[in-house]
């Protein structure tokens, strides 16, 4: 590898990309190295029976303060604006209005006592009110927000989260993947299929040994996952042994999605949502013909994401299609067919959704931010003490973790 960049961006998700942004008219050149055949990271659109389909983050989360909103405006992306469905249950399936009303009132209530009563563990299932007939669906909504169980999500880490997010939530037909992998900078250099295998402090600088050789730069900004961060898959200097250690408290969740395809006519209107079972932690939420595709948009989080990993995607499709027609009745199976499987946990490069805090260990996001050394910058959504497993929290680390590696290398005389 011939390259010699001034920094280098190990990641090409939101958070380098981002990076990137902020590098491109500083004067400092940069590389971004991708284990993937893409970029993107976490985001990624792709295209089966002929629609766009987001694998990864599909949502513009607090989209009126989201950098992505202004980011897709003014590259001339549309941004569809319709209300989300989630919080409603299409024709009231399974889950009667009553209790629909009690389920959103204990999760009102174990949302009040995070905030305003923490539990001195910080165990977020310490909030729950004993015996709870809606412990479940409180189980599921965790696995969804946060990929796990909440007697492993940080009280503190989730009211930090809470309190910052809006109520606002707009979407892009093109693809949230496709927006964000669109947005690199031409002036920065990009490396597909190039996993890093070690990163050592070289000299002045940093060293980021590949297959392809070894990459000499000034400073690097690794936006890895909290998973590899942790993990054996790069080898890093032992100087890193805080933040890995921050990262290990910092885990991935389990989420992933499933996408089944309507065929023929079915009872399925557009834009309608259904929870398949409120009284399983495990359940599927089910996005019923997103934008008027034919499809139904299946997202799993923690124990439904787990036995995804654990069993495959087949047995995940078929209880879908199961929790499905119990809903609907036994006639739609014969118009529902598997599309597309997302398998963020068994990919390498990433191991998993989006981080949580373990309980007692909120601070560990600010500790995960610090720059070491001033040659060693971090990013992406784990570094990020509110927008957390948000894209738009990854975009932010990106802009502070560069602005940070160019105030360092000023300050050396570059």
């Amino acid at each position: 590898m011939t390259e010699a960049p001034d920094i280098a961006i190990i990641g090409a998700g939101a958070a380098g990309i981002a990076a990137a942004r902020r590098l491109a008219g500083s004067g400092l050149s940069c590389l971004l190295l991708e284990a993937l055949p893409r970029p993107g990271g976490r985001a990624w659109t792709c295209r089966a029976a002929g629609m766009t389909l987001d694998l990864g983050c599909g949502w513009l989360h607090s989209a009126e303060r989201n950098p992505w909103t202004r980011i897709a405006e003014e590259s001339g992306f549309v941004v569809d604006r319709s209300p989300a469905a989630w919080r409603d249950q299409f024709h009231d399936l399974g889950f009667p209005p009553a209790e629909q009303r009690a389920a959103d009132q204990a999760l009102d209530r174990w949302s009040g006592r995070i905030a305003d009563d923490p539990p001195a563990s910080d165990r977020a299932s310490d909030a729950l009110e004993p015996g709870g007939r809606w412990t479940a669906y409180l189980q599921a909504i965790s696995g969804y927000l946060s990929g796990d169980e909440l007697e492993r999500v940080s009280a503190r880490d989730y009211a930090a989260y809470d309190t910052a997010a809006t109520a606002c939530n707009w979407r892009l037909p093109a693809g949230y993947g496709t927006l964000i992998a669109a947005s690199l900078p031409a002036s920065a250099a990009l490396r597909l299929r190039t996993p890093v295998e070690a990163v050592a402090l070289d000299g002045r600088g940093v060293a980021l040994r590949t297959a392809l050789g070894t990459l000499q730069a000034q400073a690097a900004i690794v936006t890895v996952s909290s998973t590899v961060l942790a993990g054996d898959a790069i080898r890093w200097p032992s100087a890193l042994d805080p933040w890995r250690e921050a990262a290990s408290c910092l885990p991935l969740g389990a989420n992933e999605k499933l996408f089944l395809e309507v065929v023929g006519d079915g009872p399925f209107e557009p834009e309608t949502h259904v929870l398949g079972d409120p009284h399983d932690p495990a359940t599927g939420s089910y996005y019923i013909r997103p934008f008027g595709l034919p499809v139904i948009e299946c997202f799993l989080g923690g124990a439904g994401a787990r036995a995804m990993a654990d069993r495959g995607s087949a047995a995940s499709f078929a209880r879908a299609v199961d929790q499905i027609a119990t809903l609907f009745g036994e006639s739609v199976r014969r118009c529902l067919r598997p599309l597309l499987a997302s398998d963020w946990t068994g990919t390498p490069s990433v191991g998993g959704g989006y981080s949580h805090a373990l309980p007692g260990h909120a601070v560990a996001r600010a500790v995960l931010a610090r720059p070491c050394d001033d040659r060693l910058f971090f990013a992406g959504e784990a570094t990020h003490a509110t927008d957390f497993s948000t894209a738009h929290g990854a975009y932010q680390s990106g802009i502070r973790a560069a602005e940070e590696a160019i105030a360092a290398l000023e300050a050396r005389g570059r």
